[in-house]
C-alpha cells in the first residue's frame, strides 16, 4: 500500500517543490523590480538636486563674470581719467614754472594780485580735497560693510 502511494507522494512533493521554487523566483523578480524602482527614484532625486546646485553655481558664476567685466571696463575708464589728470598736472607744472619766472620780474602790485589769486585757488583746492576725503571715507566704510556682511563658507 505504501509502495502504491509512494510515486504519487513523490509527484506531489515534486509539484510542491516546483511551486515553491517558482514562487521564490517570482518573488525575486518582484523584489528586483522594487530595488530597481528605488534606485531609479534615488537617481532622479539626485539628478534634481544636482541640477539645482548647478543652477545656483551657474547664477553665481554669471553674476561674478558680469561684475568682473564691469570692473575691467571701469579700470579702463579710470586709467583714461588718470592719463588726462597726469597730462593736466604736467601742464600745471609748466604754468607754475613760467609763473615763477614772471614773478621774478613782476611789479609789487602784480605779485600781490597773484598771491591773492593763489590763496583763493588753494582754498578751493582744500575744500575739494576735504569733500573728496569724505566721499572716500564713505566708500571705504561701504567696502568694509560689504566684506563683513559677505557670507563665509
Amino acid at each position: 500500500m505504501l509502495a502504491d502511494r509512494l510515486p504519487k507522494l513523490w509527484l506531489w512533493l515534486g509539484v510542491a517543490a516546483l511551486g515553491a521554487a517558482g514562487g521564490w523566483v517570482a518573488n525575486g523578480w518582484r523584489l528586483g523590480q522594487d530595488i530597481a524602482q528605488i534606485k531609479l527614484t534615488h537617481t532622479q532625486e539626485q539628478a534634481a538636486r544636482d541640477a539645482g546646485t548647478f543652477a545656483v553655481a551657474q547664477a553665481i558664476t554669471t553674476n561674478y563674470q558680469g561684475a568682473l567685466n564691469a570692473s575691467i571696463q571701469e579700470q579702463g575708464r579710470l586709467a583714461g581719467a588718470a592719463a588726462v589728470a597726469t597730462r593736466n598736472a604736467g601742464r600745471l607744472r609748466e604754468q607754475l614754472t613760467e609763473a615763477d619766472k614772471r614773478i621774478a620780474t613782476a611789479s609789487a602790485a602784480a605779485v600781490r594780485e597773484y598771491a591773492a589769486t593763489a590763496n583763493q585757488l588753494l582754498g578751493q583746492c582744500s575744500q575739494r580735497y576735504t569733500e573728496l576725503a569724505a566721499k572716500a571715507d564713505g566708500h571705504a566704510l561701504d567696502a568694509r560693510v560689504c566684506r563683513a556682511a559677505w557670507p563665509v563658507n
